[in-house]
């Protein structure tokens, strides 16, 4: 690292800091916790800890500052792994490029709770002035096009690659990707997280892709380069959503861009130097102004027909109909389970002939006959919902539920929701757009364990964005509506988004604005 590079990185991570000190005095006091001055991450995580006792848990937090209990969980996450990067700070010090990167995200998250809080207004500007707007695009689509390299690097023949691609996924989602896709081209049709779910997958990742991602220097925010590179490439896919939705990216968003393109893109350039790939970074990011909006133009008609890139880009590929193994800890417990359950079917037996015998050489009234048969039948004990899962070789786990919702397999759905797990609203998406009416209708009749907090902003954009698209609003989804979305503040807003369409309507009346005032006013007629 040359020292006027060392020097710009400090210069940036102070002018964090001094975001987040700012930021941090404003949210402790909408918190009830009073402050002359900022302090380090350290501070600030303290701070909030105390006042998380003050309110009586983090609920109660993350009702005052707007967020659900996800984004609560990924602030404090990132703020907990900024403080463990920068224990203390002074000026003046050494900064590496992990801690700059680790300060912008924390920065990040502060945007997104300013957006979420219209009581807090501090200001998260890293550089004023500076925007490098078109920069950032062609980094974006350099990163989605050296994931799609990469694959098609690992899998040339591209009959061989489809058919991989329906074991990992599965052959409908294959055939939905070359319907929406380039002729014989399969990876156009896929969205962004996708492109990146093939690569950081963790066998995938091992197989194919981690010679090339083996820089001891770079990709080491988190314990593997794997997992950093799943994390950042989460964090591109939200940055390319504000991008095909035209949004201006923030300088905090931009200079973190930045920042992720030279981890990712070096050890490739670095390899097809070196004769290893055939992809090359600095030749994607050299291109002219009119491909660039070609390219942009194509992602935007792509996210209009798609509904948006909302899913996250995860730790694993989960085929919607694959079983999870069964451990040697399920495997002993199915064994004991059948030979105990044999041993119970052998007693029974036993206690029956016993009370034949007696019964057969001294007759009763069939009054009490019935009443001693009784005992038996209570010795029988139904396996627990978890216990029947197990014995399927599901385990208890959160992803087998959400993949059991999305492939409609109501037995194995009802049986989470028998046995107590909890759900959220938007893990209902794609079921939705599958028109998966069975299990949908069954897991309205658990609604009390959907625990998602404000979930109706998240589900009627997803919602308006379908019809959009030209899904239907569907009578399973006018129930979800009615039973989640009748609150009076989610009716106001939805009274408002209304408002706004009608106005858009009548000021540039086209096809594009009627259609969206009628999406706005069929949901609002619901709700109201």
């Amino acid at each position: 690292m040359t020292l006027s590079t060392s020097h710009h990185i400090r210069e940036q991570f102070e002018h964090c800091l001094a975001v987040i000190r700012l930021a941090s005095v404003e949210i402790l006091l909408l918190l009830n916790v009073h402050a002359s001055e900022g302090k380090d991450p350290r501070w600030f995580l303290e701070q909030l800890d105390s006042a998380r006792l003050a309110l009586g848990g983090w609920g109660a937090v993350a009702k005052k500052l707007n967020l659900n209990d996800a984004e609560m969980s990924e602030f404090t996450l990132q703020l907990r792994l900024l403080q463990q990067r920068v224990p203390q700070y002074e000026s003046g010090q050494d900064v590496s490029e992990n801690q700059l990167i680790a300060a912008m995200r924390f920065v990040t998250a502060l945007e997104h709770l300013r957006l979420q809080q219209p009581l807090l207004t501090y200001s998260t500007e890293l550089a004023p002035g500076s925007e490098l707007q078109q920069q950032a695009h062609k980094q974006v689509r350099a990163i989605e096009l050296m994931l799609k390299g990469l694959i098609q690097q690992a899998w040339p023949d591209q009959v061989k690659l489809n058919n991989h691609l329906k074991t990992l996924f599965n052959a409908d989602r294959v055939r939905r990707w070359l319907k929406l896709g380039e002729i014989n081209d399969v990876l156009s049709g896929m969205m962004f997280s996708e492109l990146a779910q093939m690569l950081v997958d963790k066998k995938e990742f091992s197989r194919y892709y981690a010679s090339l991602f083996s820089d001891p220097s770079m990709l080491t925010l988190l314990v593997e380069p794997r997992k950093t590179l799943q994390t950042f490439l989460d964090d591109i896919r939200q940055i390319r959503n504000s991008i095909t939705v035209q949004k201006t990216l923030s300088s905090a968003q931009i200079q973190l861009l930045d920042n992720y393109y030279a981890q990712i893109a070096r050890p490739v350039q670095r390899a097809f130097e070196e004769g290893r790939t055939r992809v090359n970074p600095a030749g994607f990011m050299a291109v002219d102004a009119s491909e660039l909006h070609t390219f942009w133009e194509k992602a935007q008609k792509m996210d209009r027909v798609t509904g948006g890139d909302l899913f996250e880009v995860r730790d694993t590929i989960e085929k919607p109909t694959q079983r999870a193994p069964r451990t040697p800890e399920q495997r002993e417990q199915l064994i004991s389970g059948a030979l105990w359950g044999a041993v119970g079917v052998m007693v029974i037996a036993i206690v029956a002939g016993g009370f034949w015998l007696v019964t057969s050489s001294k007759p009763q009234p069939a009054a009490v006959s019935a009443a001693e048969a009784a005992p038996p039948q209570e010795m029988r004990e139904t396996p627990s919902s978890r216990e029947t899962l197990t014995r399927m070789g599901v385990t208890w786990d959160e992803n087998n539920f959400r993949s059991a919702i999305n492939r409609n397999d109501t037995r194995v759905t009802q049986l989470f929701l028998q046995g107590g797990m909890d759900w959220k609203l938007s893990w209902t998406e794609e079921a939705m757009s599958a028109g998966h009416d069975d299990v949908l209708e069954l897991m309205l009749r658990y609604r009390q364990n959907m625990v998602e907090e404000k979930p109706c902003r998240r589900f009627i954009n997803t919602l308006s964005h379908a019809m959009s698209n030209g899904e239907s609003l569907t009578s399973v989804r006018k129930e979800y509506l009615k039973a989640f979305c009748t609150v009076p503040a989610v009716v106001k807003r939805q009274q408002h988004d209304l408002d706004m369409a009608t106005r858009r309507a009548q000021s540039q009346p086209d096809a594009t604005t009627k259609k969206w005032q009628s999406i706005q006013s069929a949901i609002y007629e619901v709700i109201r």
